[in-house]
């Protein structure tokens, strides 16, 4: 028997697969297509302090191997999840995470506050590549000082697992995880959507209401795996991988570039049972090559040498 739980520092996951915010909604629209029990958790979609209209429509655009979406994440705030949908999933027989966001330090803050004293929810996602409105615009996720200035802010109000998704629209993703860790972050998760756009040439128009929007899929794959691989050289704490993961295999290869989980996204649109899918995979995979523990294929990447991009600590 493979042995499937990992350990996030302190989070126990029974697999290492996860469902990726904003693909899942809150877990309901997929009961009827998988077994709960055969995933590692559910990360719910994005929860703000104030309920968002989102942004206006269109606001989604398919592209080669991938989607562009702009939604702003729409949700109803999160006095609402913790008055009429945590109460419908609390008893979902997997782990539950809250991806939280907000415009300004003090949001994040209170929103993780609120759902602190929930006995079901033992973690948080901060998603930092949100608008910093104090300084005008720019995402929390793109600079070491303001990645730490949220991360430290939620730290001293949140005292559960608290996982920071970084943004790979950056120079150097590894400074900003170090900064994330440094701050009290006890998991990083990476990567983000990339920015992309798509235009209509017959009407020389954007497809997108916002112009741009996050990039996802398959498409982002090599992207993402090496900013785990790069990750994973740069902090102690654990990585989870997220990024075009559309198979088992492609499960592995985070797990042997770094992270000690993954999440899917953009797949569960295609195919609403890929994430008990891929678990199933993952065991297969250790079965066929005779390892006894999921956890042991983190970091097992077999690499001759060094490349010049490897970002490694000294």
């Amino acid at each position: 028997m493979v042995n499937q739980e990992v350990n996030l520092g302190g989070l126990r996951l029974s697999n290492p697969v996860m469902s990726a915010s904003g693909t899942f909604g809150f877990g309901e629209e997929f009961q009827d297509y998988l077994n709960f029990e055969r995933i590692g958790g559910i990360v719910v979609k994005g929860t703000t302090l104030l309920p968002r209209q989102g942004n206006p429509y269109p606001r989604m655009a398919e592209t080669p191997s991938g989607m562009l979406n702009a939604v702003g994440l729409q949700n109803k705030g999160v006095d609402y999840f913790v008055q009429h949908i945590y109460p419908r999933i609390k008893q979902y027989p997997t782990a539950l995470l809250v991806n939280v966001s907000g415009s300004t330090v003090e949001d994040y803050a209170e929103t993780a506050r609120r759902i602190q004293d929930l006995e079901h929810i033992p973690g948080i996602e901060l998603n930092i590549s949100c608008p910093n409105v104090k300084e005008g615009g720019m995402a929390f996720g793109t600079s070491a000082a303001g990645a730490e200035a949220v991360v430290k802010a939620v730290r001293k109000v949140y005292h559960k697992h608290l996982m920071v998704k970084l943004s790979p629209n950056v120079t150097d993703i590894t400074e900003i995880a170090r900064a994330a860790e440094a701050a009290g972050a006890d998991s990083v998760s990476l990567i983000n959507t990339l920015l992309g756009m798509s235009i209509d040439a017959e009407k020389r128009k954007p497809h997108l209401s916002t112009i741009t929007g996050g990039l996802s899929g398959p498409c982002v794959k090599p992207i993402a795996l090496r900013m785990v691989w790069q990750t994973s050289k740069a902090v102690r704490i654990p990585i989870v991988g997220l990024g075009g993961i559309s198979s088992a295999t492609d499960a592995v290869e985070f797990l042997l570039a770094g992270a000690s989980a993954v999440q899917v996204g953009t797949m569960n649109f295609i195919e609403p049972g890929i994430i008990e899918t891929i678990a199933d995979g993952l065991v297969a995979y250790c079965e066929r090559h005779k390892v006894a523990r999921i956890s042991d294929l983190t970091g097992a990447l077999e690499v001759v040498g060094s490349s010049p991009l490897s970002c490694e600590t000294k």
